[in-house]
């Protein structure tokens, strides 16, 4: 009989503090202060202090923190901005919006993280400003990427969407460059109750100019400066995520281990080429996601492995399945197959399993011993066939 686990259950968390959840719902309605009210002053704040920088201003979601951040960084027309092929497509959509021009590099194979030294092929004197995406839950290097901008005078704008307190080399997601982007989507390692985003920076001036931008570009009331949108964190969610901030730190360390224990269990997989990706940040790794490859010497294709486990009650998913520079929406970009080598096998091969706080030992047991059949009986099969 199959064991379901889910890819993702919010359930663990949310029943632990559900009274007092419920208790920072209720008094955002008591309050009444729904939009720009208290509880988003105060999580601001919090969320700033804890990943080590000096404003937070919370927006609608991720996508408006990267595109709203840019602009209020002073980026724009005309200005190149590099971003690593294999990320979410939020990233791009950011840099879209907020007028400027994407630069697409490639990822290191084994971390997944953007690759400076691609990044440096394609530096142009147009190129203001390079996005390191934290994926899965890993810094990019902060001492490389400082490096790499005061080489080429660029600014880092951090995406930080995967990497809720996040650590490597002293440094927290969202410290290292002149602005970081957070999303506060359900699953995040910090989510919301629907989407949510913010943009944390050191700099009093990008952080004035972001207020004034989520909210249609007013100063004041009724007094517009520039064009802006709406775009505000709900109180409520705020009041939520102020909530659950407390218990960041520990959900994160639960993860950590869940990973440490899958890739112990997974080691013996090396030779059947199922592979997890490098940590290179120890207990700094938060692992929003946890990921392998299936890589060529695999006798069993990601897909029928993903369909195998899916069959035994295990969901998967696959971040992400098609790099940006060829989703079909941006081939006005220029880019071609063969571009990205790295990032294009690693879409064809990637495969992300269940990660979450409160997921036991037994079922990451569960989980490996389940790959391990799929693996071992494919090989078998082969084998049987070949004689």
């Amino acid at each position: 009989m199959s064991i379901n686990i889910p890819f993702v259950n919010l359930d663990i968390q949310h029943q632990a503090i559900k009274a007092k959840l419920e208790t920072a719902i209720h008094n955002v309605i008591n309050q009444g202060d729904f939009v720009l009210g208290k509880a988003l002053a105060e999580f601001e704040a919090a969320f700033a202090s804890a990943s080590q920088s000096a404003y937070g201003v919370g927006v609608a979601s991720g996508t408006d923190a990267i595109a709203l951040g840019l602009k209020a960084c002073g980026i724009g027309s005309g200005d190149e901005v590099i971003l690593p092929a294999n990320t979410f497509v939020a990233t791009l959509i950011g840099v879209l919006r907020a007028g400027a021009t994407p630069v697409f590099a490639d990822c290191d194979f084994h971390t997944a993280l953007i690759d400076l030294e691609s990044a440096a092929h394609v530096v142009t004197n147009k190129t203001k400003a390079i996005i390191p995406v934290h994926l899965y839950g890993q810094m990019v290097s902060p001492q490389k990427l400082r490096e790499f901008a005061d080489k080429y005078n660029l600014l880092i704008f951090e995406d930080a969407a995967q990497a809720h307190l996040a650590e490597r080399e002293g440094y927290r997601a969202g410290s290292v460059g002149i602005a970081a982007a957070f999303s506060f989507y359900p699953s995040k390692n910090l989510g919301a109750m629907g989407d949510g985003g913010i943009l944390l920076t050191q700099n009093p001036e990008i952080a004035q100019t972001m207020i004034r931008l989520r909210n249609y570009g007013a100063s004041y009331k009724y007094y517009h400066t520039e064009m802006g949108t709406n775009s505000r964190l709900d109180t409520i969610q705020a009041a939520i995520l102020r909530e659950k901030l407390p218990y960041l730190q520990t959900w994160n360390r639960d993860r950590n281990l869940i990973a440490n224990e899958y890739d112990r269990q997974l080691a013996p997989l090396a030779k059947y080429g199922i592979t997890p990706f490098e940590n290179q940040s120890g207990t700094g790794h938060v692992y929003h996601l946890y990921v392998i490859r299936i890589d060529s010497d695999c006798p069993l294709s990601r897909q029928a492995l993903q369909d195998y486990l899916n069959t035994q009650g295990i969901q998967t998913g696959i971040h992400y399945p098609i790099p940006c520079h060829l989703q079909p929406a941006f081939t006005y970009l220029g880019y071609k197959q063969g571009d990205f080598p790295n990032s294009e096998k690693l879409a064809s091969r990637i495969l992300s399993l269940p990660m979450y706080p409160g997921l036991t030992k037994e079922q990451v047991s569960h989980v490996v011993k389940t790959i391990t059949t799929a693996v071992t009986t494919n090989i078998e099969s082969l084998t049987a066939k070949n004689e």
